[in-house]
């Protein structure tokens, strides 16, 4: 075993699901030690930071002039590099709190990142602490998480939904043979409702609260009894506040456009598969990992669609988490599945 493997091993080292939505912190030895959304406040005007994670969250739309609450990624990658430096620092500081010893992180990207995205996250993980940064693809990571023998000859399929993006990937024998990634996730679905709301009621939702609508009522593939939801915005004809009540059949009709992206975006993976591993994926099915597994009946959707057998992974919102915390765990096993940045 190399020096450097040796030290990975005897490290407190970290994988981090950097997502649009939620940031996911896995510490080796000790699993999921931090999930939080991937807000911060700061001051207006500078970088100095007020609040990160759920705290923060809860200030979007509440803050006075003086402090912004704001979401440093966006569809998956940095927006603002030096807020995004400090978020990831607060992160790792409630973990790692530990200056003389700094750990080696394993992130999670995008399959479709360009180098300069790639390189502005690896030098924000550097900067925030880490003393060495490898990258995991994270249609890769999802993979592993949902449990998919990954290293089989046999391929599995991966279908990972986040807040920016959506990751499809069919794996085999350790790696990735075809992947797509379309940057819309549950963000686009947010502001489907949001538009929605505004063109039938004349109602403005904050982001939280288009975010408990699609909790609450949303779904996919029509239910077998349709709920609703109470909602309340700003009244764009009075100013006053005013409450709603909007049914999932309402709402599926609302988030369709961004759903039907991601069946389609499925079907163009399978489309390009090798006829030897779509035989495969027919046979085991398609695994659905991230937070938008969670909207009701996407699973029934997409295997009424495509024909294949769907199932949602156990606790899909930490998946891409668990799969690099493995890689952490098991690197002799899993190395190379990651990139050491010093050597790309």
């Amino acid at each position: 075993m190399s020096g450097w493997a040796a030290g990975w091993i005897r490290g407190r080292d970290l994988a981090i699901d950097l997502g649009t939505a939620n940031t996911v912190v896995y510490e080796r030895g000790r699993g999921v030690v931090l999930d939080e959304p991937s807000v911060v406040a700061v001051r207006a005007g500078t970088s100095e930071l007020v609040a990160a994670g759920r705290r923060a969250k809860e200030m979007l739309g509440r803050t006075p002039e003086s402090v912004t609450a704001v979401r440093p990624l966006r569809d998956g990658v940095i927006s603002d590099a030096d807020v995004t430096e400090r978020m990831i620092r607060w992160f790792v500081d409630q973990v790692s709190p530990s200056r003389l010893v700094r750990p080696r992180v394993v992130v999670c990207v995008p399959s479709d990142i360009t180098s300069v995205e790639r390189r502005a996250l690896e030098d924000a993980t550097l900067r925030s602490g880490a003393r060495r940064v490898f990258v995991v693809e994270e249609t890769m990571a999802a993979a592993i998480g949902a449990g998919l023998p990954v290293e089989e000859t046999m391929a599995s399929m991966v279908v990972d939904i986040g807040g920016g993006t959506t990751d499809v990937g069919v794996v085999s024998l350790g790696g990735i043979v075809t992947s797509r990634t379309m940057r819309i996730g549950g963000d686009e679905i947010d502001d489907a409702i949001v538009a929605h709301v505004k063109a039938e009621y004349s109602l403005l939702l904050g982001e939280s609260s288009a975010e408990q609508l699609k909790i609450g009522a949303g779904s996919a593939f029509p239910l077998r009894e349709e709920i609703s939801e109470r909602v309340r915005g700003r009244d764009l004809v009075t100013g006053l506040p005013k409450t709603v009540t909007i049914g999932s059949a309402e709402v599926r009709r609302a988030i369709e456009t961004p759903v039907a992206s991601i069946v389609d975006l499925v079907r163009s993976v399978l489309d390009v598969c090798p006829p030897e591993l779509a035989g495969d994926v027919v046979d085991r099915g398609i695994a659905l990992t991230g937070g938008g597994a969670l909207i009701r009946g996407l699973d029934e959707r997409l295997s009424h669609e495509l024909g294949v057998p769907v199932h949602v992974a156990d606790d899909p919102l930490r998946a891409v988490a668990r799969g690099a915390g493995r890689c952490v765990e098991e690197f002799g096993t899993l190395e190379r599945v990651l990139v050491d940045t010093r050597r790309s």
